[in-house]
């Protein structure tokens, strides 16, 4: 498995101090974020997942941790939109340029709004998708913050 994605080279380029960690992914788990969680040995709440969204129609990105669910009108509003929902996993990858389970916030496509959850940045370290399955990037969430220049808003439900 390579270690060096669109994703690594973004967060180089931007001067993010990051390590690389990777996993044994499994194509069949219920839950990849869980899955990733286990397989590195971290707490779900530190193994943050990266989603798609449409935000009154356009895409977005929303960074959550592993073992919470986006509310789709706390994303709305965290973005000054009036609805929010998940976009279709063919879409995703078309929008990103990354395959379903290997989205990384960093280096997609084009730049899309991006909202984290507040509370991973209560963290001193958090990861999060390297831009391809079975590859997580562990760096300080605030790190994370100013090199997608995210909104930090509560938006688990």
């Amino acid at each position: 498995m390579s270690k060096a994605t669109r994703a690594t080279r973004a967060l180089e380029e931007a001067g993010i101090a990051f390590t690389v960690h990777s996993y044994d992914y499994d194509p069949d788990a219920e839950h990849i974020g869980l899955q990733a969680a286990a397989a590195l040995g971290e707490d779900p709440a530190r193994v943050l997942k990266t989603l798609m969204t449409l935000v009154d129609g356009r895409p977005a990105c929303v960074i959550v941790p592993s073992d919470r669910e986006v509310s789709m009108k706390k994303l709305a509003a965290a973005l000054g939109a009036k609805s929010a929902q998940m976009m279709r996993p063919a879409d995703a990858e078309r929008a990103t340029g990354y395959k379903v389970g290997g989205i990384s916030p960093f280096g997609q496509m084009r730049k899309v709004p991006t909202v984290i959850e507040a509370a991973a940045l209560e963290h001193e370290a958090v990861y999060i998708n390297g831009g391809q399955r079975g590859l997580q990037v562990r760096l300080a969430p605030r790190d994370a913050q100013a090199a997608l220049a995210a909104v930090v808003a509560p938006v688990v439900a």
